[in-house]
């Protein structure tokens, strides 16, 4: 469970970056849109093209909660994948176990989603996996250790307890909530992905690196 500390870092820099990385962020930006400090709600001045591809890098990377080494590997994973690199960086991020994980409703934010993982919870067709970063392949399922499905986080989670503050659940995932089940149909299109990023000023960012 987030701390109160953790809880005030993730508001303002749900608002400096203008997009809700928790739920509870979410109900601060719908009070107070604009910048944390004193100058939040004063007209920006005019940012350097650099920043705005900095802040748009960022604001990609902290909805998915990784390192900004994880970033730049996918970012180079996406590079050399055929197709547009922005659009690759996206999906192959989007194919995580632990952003699936909250795509599928198992859990309330990225962080807990995370944790689910990290504490051994999620099994990948059947298998124990204990990395959030694994990349789950179209045609895997994703599911609940047997031990686990019975406590209570996992109980909310098959109640549909967390719908209302996720997004519904994109079309390259079926899920069936009450057995704790998913399953990764096809690799996902930047389009369905629920995150908000000007792709194209992150690759921007990164080339110019």
């Amino acid at each position: 469970m987030a701390t109160k500390s953790q809880d005030r870092r993730k508001v303002r820099l749900s608002r400096a970056l203008g997009v809700a990385l928790t739920p509870k962020a979410a109900r601060y930006l719908e009070k107070r849109p604009y910048a944390p400090g004193e100058h939040g709600r004063t007209k920006r001045k005019q940012d350097s093209d650099y920043a705005v591809r900095l802040r748009e890098k960022q604001r990609l990377r902290e909805q998915y909660g990784i390192r900004e080494k994880q970033m730049r590997n996918t970012f180079n994973e996406a590079r050399r994948t055929e197709g547009l690199t922005g659009e690759n960086l996206v999906e192959l991020l989007e194919m995580r176990l632990d952003a699936l994980v909250l795509r599928s409703g198992f859990a309330r934010t990225t962080a807990q989603a995370r944790q689910l993982v990290v504490h051994r919870h999620i099994l990948v067709d059947g298998q124990l996996v204990d990395r959030p970063s694994f990349r789950v392949k179209p045609g895997q399922t994703i599911g609940v250790k047997a031990k686990s499905e019975g406590t209570e986080p996992f109980q909310v989670a098959a109640a549909g307890g967390h719908a209302e503050v996720l997004p519904p659940v994109p079309a390259y995932l079926s899920v069936e909530l009450d057995k704790l089940q998913a399953r990764l149909e096809r690799r996902p299109k930047r389009a369905e992905v629920p995150v908000t990023c000007e792709v194209q000023l992150v690759v921007e960012y990164y080339a110019a690196r």
